[in-house]
């Protein structure tokens, strides 16, 4: 099935702004599903979504569960964390078996970069790229723009800043991406060992300081400090790291503004971000999570063909 963003959705890059914006603004409608005493509309009633997770999540694979059932979707989730699972043949095997079962979606985790797209052009059901290794993690990307447009309006000029180990972060590629599709200034801050050797190729500024980011930003995306990705030498210590790149409210105390504060989250406190920031007045972590539920409401209603102006009809349970 296609809708507006064609069968699957894989990654920002290869979104347009308006296509992003047509997630943001339908994403919008559903929000007020969650308020609801019974959070639940029959828009997707009938079809099938298979959560096909090869790598440990909590956080988005219970978003996605959370907006596949608000929608009425009935959903199976397979986990793997095994290595048989983790390239080529078997994945697709383990797919195309699923698909003999007439599944409608596919929602994929994987730890190797390119699975998802790998996986969506071998079967027919629509997929929808969860994070693949390094690459993106597209509805990630979303939900912070969204957060972020509830809180400036318009991104267009504005400045964020991505802050940490931008080097194994599909985050952080989804969002630049999408932050500079939709008009704002990007800049990346951390170690240059957690870095990118071409990260300024992609269009964002380099800070070498932190004081110098925040100083510069109107918002912070603050990425988790990825332990289990790293080998050892990329940092000298967690106690370093946080002594010379943490978010603290020392640091934002000097800000020539008020600094939104993002986190995609699980954070570890203490390194890349004090506690007293991230349970912050500036801090909107816990909207993140909120939006998360309504982009992937949004996204599984338009890869399902649903149409932009129904949106607020679905919301009613009418589309």
């Amino acid at each position: 099935m296609t809708g507006p963003l064609g069968k699957d959705l894989l990654g920002l890059d290869e979104l347009s702004a308006e296509q992003i914006r047509l997630i943001l603004d339908t994403a919008v409608p559903f929000k007020e599903i969650s308020e609801r005493q019974i959070k639940k509309v029959p828009t997707l009633r009938g079809m099938t979504i298979v959560n096909l997770f090869f790598e440990a999540s909590t956080r988005t694979r219970v978003s996605f569960e959370f907006a596949e059932k608000r929608l009425s979707a009935d959903t199976v989730n397979v986990a793997s964390s095994g290595s048989s699972v983790a390239k080529g043949e078997t994945l697709v095997d383990t797919a195309r078996n699923l698909e003999a079962m007439r599944i409608d979606m596919v929602v994929i985790r994987h730890p190797a970069s390119g699975a998802a797209r790998f996986l969506a052009e071998r079967i027919d059901s629509n997929v929808i790229n969860a994070g693949d290794g390094t690459h993106e993690h597209p509805t990630q990307g979303l939900l912070d723009l969204l957060t972020l447009r509830d809180h400036m309006g318009d991104l267009t000029g504005r400045r964020v800043c991505i802050v940490g180990d931008v080097l194994h972060s599909r985050v952080a590629r989804s969002n630049i991406h999408g932050l500079q599709k939709l008009g704002a200034e990007v800049a990346v801050c951390g170690p240059r060992s957690l870095l990118p050797n071409a990260v300024a190729e992609m269009g964002v500024q380099v800070f070498d300081r932190i004081e110098a980011a925040i100083e510069w930003a109107e918002a912070l995306n603050i990425l988790r400090l990825q332990l289990e990705r790293m080998q050892a030498g990329y940092i000298p210590s967690l106690r370093e790291y946080n002594r010379v790149f943490g978010v603290t409210s020392a640091r934002l105390e000097k800000a020539p503004r008020d600094v939104l504060i993002l986190h995609p989250g699980p954070m570890n406190r203490g390194v890349e971000i004090d506690s007293d920031v991230a349970d912050g007045p500036h801090s909107v972590i816990l909207h993140q999570v909120t939006n998360g539920v309504a982009v992937r409401m949004a996204v599984l209603y338009l890869l399902a063909g649903g149409r932009p102006d129904l949106a607020d009809a679905a919301k009613g349970g009418r589309a």
